[in-house]
């Protein structure tokens, strides 16, 4: 079969579109992969002396959605419709950029109605992390009659879903970008504004900042992170998925105490099946379709992955990328 393979020693990577013996897969699940996603990760694992892939030769994809063609469990009927995302699909498990791929079979996920195969991977973990981070914010307690919700990293794949999904959800956006070109792509995703980096917070050099936002979806972190927590109005909280902008941050115990927000960790790996099925059924019921292919930025073939690895890792690529595998 065919699949990009992430070989050679760790501290230089080497990635290749080749033949794969079908054999070195192991799992109780063998899916016909049709469609996978590309992410931030799946650059990470290519990187010299990266801490993200566990195992070489690696297959990568951490995103895969095909059809059953056989489940040792009895879990899943032939010719069932599946998605395969998190868990160390893709970092210490052979991934979904491969013609077929075997997973455990609590690392697949159902289709949930309302999406196609196509449709599953524009959103895949990115879409999946935003719905997971909105979810979040809701059960704290956030309404959109609160306040301003701020989406940072707005123009990448967890963001660009989350600005869909919020202004969906009513809430009034404020999508921070690095990159201003991106402005009226993220006013079409529902954003009623678009800010800079550095007007997230204000200059002072308080403790506590102007109280400006009602919640935030932070896919950044680092010093983004630290101005937000500072920034947030009082109950308002973070839903925090994000490092791309470091993985360290600076706070001190009085927005917790003072104003009685909420720092919420987003995790879209180790999620028990319950809980993944879920937001997946959420994303498909609350994402507005007819975006779909506004976050799409394009669709390739196996054989654009290595290129596409390389632009997405320096952070020149917009929205969602998918590949079609068959």
């Amino acid at each position: 079969m065919r699949a990009v393979l992430i070989s050679g020693d760790n501290s230089m990577p080497a990635v290749s579109v080749t033949e794969v013996d079908p054999n070195i897969l192991e799992g109780d699940v063998l899916v016909d992969v049709h469609f996978a996603g590309i992410n931030f990760k799946d650059s990470l694992v290519t990187r010299p002396n990266n801490k993200v892939a566990r195992i070489t030769p690696l297959i990568g994809g951490v995103d895969l959605a095909g059809t059953v063609l056989s489940d040792s469990t009895g879990t899943y009927e032939p010719g069932a419709a599946v998605l395969g995302t998190g868990h160390g699909i893709g970092t210490s498990w052979h991934g979904g950029f491969a013609e077929r791929a075997r997973l455990p079979v609590g690392w697949v996920s159902p289709l949930p109605a309302g999406l196609d195969q196509r449709a599953a991977m524009i959103l895949g973990t990115a879409g999946w992390t935003a719905m997971a981070s909105l979810l979040e914010l809701e059960r704290s307690g956030l309404v959109p009659s609160d306040g301003p919700l701020l989406v940072t990293g707005a123009a990448g794949g967890v963001g660009s879903t989350a600005v869909a999904l919020a202004a969906a959800a009513g809430f009034d956006v404020a999508a921070s970008s690095g990159r201003a070109q991106e402005a009226d792509f993220l006013h079409q995703l529902g954003a009623q504004r678009v800010i800079g980096r550095d007007e997230i917070g204000d200059a002072s050099p308080r403790v506590l900042g102007e109280e400006r936002w009602a919640g935030a979806i932070d896919c950044v972190g680092g010093e983004t992170l630290t101005q937000i927590i500072r920034s947030l109005r009082y109950g308002g909280a973070v839903a925090a998925s994000g490092m791309t902008g470091g993985d360290r941050f600076t706070s001190s115990i009085f927005p917790f105490i003072v104003r009685a927000v909420q720092l919420l960790g987003i995790d879209s790996v180790e999620v028990a099946p319950p809980k993944r099925h879920h937001v997946w059924q959420q994303l498909a019921q609350r994402f507005p379709p007819q975006l779909l292919d506004t976050i799409l930025e394009r669709e390739i073939s196996l054989d654009d992955v290595p290129e596409l690895l390389e632009l997405i890792g320096s952070g020149q690529v917009r929205g969602r990328v998918i590949v079609e595998i068959t």
